[in-house]
């Protein structure tokens, strides 16, 4: 599973017959072109590991440094997200509240995709560890900002402009994190890179469990007949504490940040690939320089040239990831949080929480799994189709107990039970984590990836593309997110 280094006989690789697949062919026929040169870059793939060594595996610090700064790459999304009953209960009353959810998503990932396309161009130009240690420090501020929050009552507009604000801020540092972690894990191979996936989902589940078991606190203590309508201050209760909480885990991650640039691996893997384009941004490298426009420095033309280029080899990949957040970000959480128990018995704001936490535990399993090489598919077509056979699962959400207007007639739900509900959950979670790491690992693999055609100063490119389409999908989704609950609501969905 791990990243190999070109041998000596490298440079052979790169006559092979495959070489042609770096350009993706122009025309109508283009799709279907590069589908069925998928199947030949495969048969080829035996021959072209055959050339490509092995690098020594990554130390278990490594990866537990990694797993951490995967944590707080998702950590900024997963505090918005999950707070999202508290956000609402402080819109009680306003037009503002029954749309929240989807502006909230929106304007996270419009922030978050194009700071992403500003960072990937520029990742070369600035250490990686430089960024992921500024923006940790900036995310930890605005989390900050966020648990003073729950001490003050602004009007519900303002609330809503602070959260907004507060959230496009948090996506673009999120965006200079991402890349740069990407970066670095994606240097170290698969192992690396899982573990970074594996930490997306793990944050997502301890502040899912933070919050419901505040709410559940927060409910008891506010007595019974509190349970079914709330006041706002069992959210506001259940917010301080993660809130709080991600603040000082960001600043940990600073401190973890910096061990790792410390570690002599990091050293022997990261520090030659930096040096590398700091000579060729610099000039030292400028046999392509005749090539390049006298209006652009060359070495940002290089580096756009090679994104492209590598972006291209990697459309499968790429469209696969982006698709299965399409699909995510659709129904989760503007839907999945207007699902209504059917269990008179159990408070909506714990159903809620307890929702976040299924899905959340979900994710985390499927990206777990892909630490099990039996479980491993690094085709980019059956990739492919994994990521579009999630589509199935708008409909099923469509049929679930959903909280209506009740002005439209009523209907019996199809999946009338709260079990089925969370099972649902726990097989969207799953399959989103599963898909969505096989594409990140894949992607950005010299043993596994045959596009990169053995190239290691590639690695770093591919997976910063692939995780700019991963983006890219939450921002499809999000927009989506607005016709879906058109379809719920049968009204406006960016007024009511």
């Amino acid at each position: 599973m791990h990243d190999r280094h070109p041998s000596a006989g490298g440079n052979s690789s790169r006559d092979a017959p495959y070489q042609s697949l770096s350009q993706i062919p122009e025309g109508t026929h283009a799709v279907e072109e590069v589908l069925d040169a998928e199947m030949d870059v495969e048969d080829m793939e035996d021959s072209m590991l055959e050339e490509v060594s092995h690098p020594p595996p990554p130390a278990g610090r490594i990866r537990w440094i990694h797993f951490l700064l995967g944590c707080a790459v998702l950590l900024p999304w997963n505090v918005m997200i999950t707070a999202t009953p508290y956000f609402i209960s402080r819109l009680e009353g306003s037009p503002l509240r029954s749309t929240f959810s989807s502006w909230l998503s929106t304007t996270f990932t419009f922030a978050n995709f194009f700071a992403l396309a500003y960072a990937t161009a520029t990742s070369k130009k600035v250490s990686s560890a430089s960024r992921v240690r500024w923006t940790t420090l900036c995310l930890a501020g605005l989390t900050f900002l966020l648990t003073v929050s729950t001490y003050l009552h602004l009007p519900a507009g303002l609330f809503f402009a602070f959260v907004l604000l507060n959230g496009v801020a948090q996506a673009i540092a999120g965006s200079f994190l991402q890349t740069s972690v990407v970066a670095i894990a994606s240097l170290f191979g698969p192992t690396v890179m899982q573990a970074v996936m594996s930490g997306q989902a793990a944050v997502a589940i301890v502040v899912s469990l933070v919050q419901v078991i505040s709410a559940g606190t927060s409910l008891h203590t506010s007595g019974g007949e509190m349970i079914m309508v709330s006041d706002g201050s069992a959210e506001e209760k259940s917010a301080w504490a993660f809130f709080g909480l991600s603040t000082l885990f960001l600043v940990a991650c600073t401190g973890a940040n910096v061990m790792l640039t410390r570690t002599p691996e990091y050293h022997a893997v990261v520090a030659p690939i930096d040096e590398s384009w700091t000579r060729r941004l610099s000039g030292e490298l400028g046999e392509q320089r005749p090539l390049v426009s006298p209006d652009a420095p060359a070495g940002f033309a290089d580096t756009k040239k090679r994104i492209l280029r590598i972006a291209r080899s990697n459309v499968l990949f790429e469209v696969a990831v982006a698709y299965v957040f399409v699909v995510t970000l659709s129904v989760y959480p503007p839907l999945t949080i207007s699902v209504q128990p059917t269990n008179p018995g159990i408070a909506p704001l714990l159903f809620s929480s307890m929702h976040f936490l299924v899905f959340n535990i979900g994710d985390f399993l499927g990206r777990y799994l892909c630490s099990y090489p039996r479980l491993l598919v690094w085709s980019a077509k059956r990739l492919s189709v994994l990521s579009a056979c999630r589509t199935l699962f708008i409909p099923l959400f469509l049929a679930c107990n959903i909280q209506r207007d009740p002005s439209l007639p009523s209907k019996s739900p199809l999946i009338n039970s709260d079990f089925l509900f969370m099972l649902l959950l726990v097989i969207f979670g799953l399959s989103n984590g599963y898909v969505s790491s096989l594409c990140m690992m894949s992607a950005g693999s010299l043993e596994h990836n045959p596009r990169l055609k053995g190239r290691r100063e590639d690695v770093d490119i591919a997976a910063t593309v692939a995780s700019f389409c991963l983006v890219g999908g939450l921002v499809v989704g999000s927009m989506m997110s607005f016709g879906v609950r058109a379809a719920v609501c049968g009204c406006n969905p960016f007024k009511e």
